[in-house]
Order: structure tokens, then sequence, then C-alpha cells
């Protein structure tokens, strides 16, 4: 079950295409889907969760919670509308394309992809490309 909840004033529409897409991502990586909620928040809200779970004192676009085991993808992915936003005019994208990447960013480190080395992140940013194209065309 994948779910959208908000902590912020922001409303994402459209989420049967989303709940889709988020299920032919994971399904095309061989996984099953378990219960995955999307949390939508803002700069301050994940600013806290940083730094009280992770110890991070940054900003950040999304923390994502692993609760997969063997191959039942779960997890509470958390996303700043804020950052996303920032983020899209910072690289010249639009405000729905960054948040396409950022929502299949989640869902990839749920599938076990990682990002902290510059390989695993090139890996990264092609699999987020690679999502993005199974949305676009739907």
């Amino acid at each position: 079950m994948i779910l959208f909840h908000k902590e912020t004033n922001f409303e994402l529409t459209q989420k049967t295409k989303y709940k889709h897409w988020i299920k032919t991502i994971i399904l095309n990586l061989e996984k099953r889907v378990g219960e995955i909620n999307y949390i939508f928040c803002d700069d301050e809200y994940l600013l806290d969760m940083n730094q009280k779970y992770l110890k991070h004192d940054t900003y950040t676009d999304i923390i994502t919670f692993d609760y997969s085991e063997n191959n039942l993808i779960s997890g509470d992915i958390f996303v700043s509308i804020e950052r996303v936003k920032e983020n899209a005019q910072l690289y010249s994208k639009s405000f729905e394309e960054e948040l396409y990447r950022v929502l299949a960013h989640g869902i990839l480190h749920l599938c076990g992809f990682k990002d902290k080395t510059e390989k695993e992140s090139k890996e990264m940013r092609e699999r987020e490309d690679w999502a993005i194209k199974m949305l676009e065309n739907n």
C-alpha cells in the first residue's frame, strides 16, 4: 500500500497515477510492494528529523526510513516541498520534474540503491532517469 500524507500546505494531485508509477518501479526491480508512506513537509520539519534521527544538522530534500524485509519494500519517505522548489530553480527544472526525481529517489533507496560514493551516485541518477521515463511514457 502506498499512501501520501502532508505536514505542510501541499496537495499531491493525481495520486492514483503516482501510486501506479511507484508500484511499476518496484515491480520492475523484481520487488514487492509493502507499506510505503510519503510524507510531504517543510524544511524545518525535515531539518528537525535530520537532527533527531540522523544527527545531521543540514537541510535536505528527502529522508528515507527503510523498513523493507527481503524483497518486500516498506518505508517512510519524508520530502521537503520547500527544498524541492529550491532545487528545481537551482537546477533549472520544473517543480514537477524535481518532485518526480525525489519520489523516485526515495523508492530506489528502499529497493537497495545507495548514493554515498561517486559510482553509487551515478547509478542512482541513471535509475532516477529510468524511473522518470516510465512515468512520462504512461
